[in-house]
């Protein structure tokens, strides 16, 4: 193939989805009507797809470490591409200790947003049942459009 078809056929760029401001806001508040409904305490935190925080929110009465597990849990969603419930067991089995010694937070609570196959960003959330409260919201914001698995 010629050089300069070749360079005709290259796709420089791709297009990617993001989470909105308004889609941020919209998971926060889900989640937090979750957590009312289930008489549970949550602080969440949001993150895009390049990890940056778009969106946080702590429940009064949320311990005061709270926003920091939930952003420390929905970096490690992000790095890893899954709910950090299965990569608390692949180091618990030891299957892969890389988080371990790459300073992630491999504990349950938090989920990567997945739309089109395309992870899009990731939901912490600090307190009990965090992984149920960010699916509901997910589900509640996206329509059953987004999931939170990558395969």
């Amino acid at each position: 193939m010629p050089a300069k078809q070749a360079a005709s056929d290259l796709k420089a760029t791709r297009d990617i989805k993001v989470i909105s401001s308004a889609g941020a806001r919209a998971l926060a508040d889900a989640c937090t009507a979750w957590a009312e409904q289930n008489k549970k305490i949550v602080a969440m935190a949001i993150l895009d797809w390049g990890g940056n925080l778009i969106e946080s929110h702590a429940m009064e009465g949320a311990p005061m470490n709270a926003i920091d597990t939930a952003l420390l849990k929905a970096k490690s969603a992000l790095r890893w591409r899954r709910p950090t419930s299965e990569t608390n067991k692949m180091v618990r089995s030891g299957e892969n200790l890389a988080p371990t010694f790459m300073h992630d937070f491999p504990q349950p609570g938090a989920l990567p947003i997945v739309v089109n196959g395309q992870v899009i960003g990731a939901m912490g959330v600090s307190g009990g049942d965090g992984e149920k409260c960010a699916q509901a919201a997910i589900d509640a914001v996206f329509n059953g459009q987004a999931t939170t698995s990558v395969q």
